[in-house]
C-alpha cells in the first residue's frame, strides 16, 4: 500500500461520512426534533440567571 492509496482511502471514507451526515440531517424522521431545536434561541426564558 502506497501513500497515494492511503490518501484515496481517507478521501473515500471522508466522502462517505459526509454523505451519511447529509442523509441523517435531511431525513424526515429527525425533522420535528430539528424544528423544535431551532426555536431554542428564541424562547423567552433566561437560563443565565
Amino acid at each position: 500500500m502506497t501513500l497515494n492509496d492511503l490518501r484515496i482511502a481517507v478521501t473515500l471514507l471522508s466522502f462517505a461520512a459526509f454523505v451519511g451526515i447529509l442523509i441523517w440531517a435531511w431525513s424526515a424522521r429527525n425533522r420535528a426534533s430539528f424544528e423544535q431545536d431551532a426555536l431554542l434561541p428564541f424562547q423567552e426564558e433566561d437560563r443565565h440567571e
